[in-house]
């Protein structure tokens, strides 16, 4: 079994920052690839940043420049800095990670989904 734990998000004005952490613990024999998707009301969970093994980070090309991904090996953790946040940034997001499980069986996991929203 494996969890994802998501914190952060809240209300922030634009051009302000926030920053989500997400922790995968459980029964992980290693981490793939792991970041962030959002979601608005109506329109499909879209890719905002992921890094994947070796180090290399994709980004949305909404975010390029604001955003950086950072993660942590030690912990199974991975870092979502937003700087200089935009109206259209308001979602919800989601934590994603792609495992190999201790049973060597490679599957997607989910978090909850924390709530951004930035205010004019």
């Amino acid at each position: 079994q494996v969890q994802l734990v998501e914190s952060g998000g809240g209300l922030v004005q634009v051009g302000g920052s926030l920053r989500l952490s997400c922790a995968a613990s459980g029964s992980i024999f290693s981490l793939n690839a792991m970041g962030w998707y959002r979601q608005t009301p109506g329109k499909q969970r879209e890719l905002v940043a992921m890094i994947i093994s070796g180090g290399r980070t994709n980004y949305a090309d909404s975010v390029k420049g604001r955003f950086t991904l950072s993660r942590d090996n030690a912990q199974n953790k991975v870092d979502l800095q937003m700087n200089n946040l935009k109206a259209e940034d308001t979602a919800v997001y989601y934590c994603n990670a792609d495992i190999t499980t201790l049973t060597r069986r490679a599957m997607q996991y989910w978090g909850k989904g924390t709530l951004v929203t930035v205010s004019s």
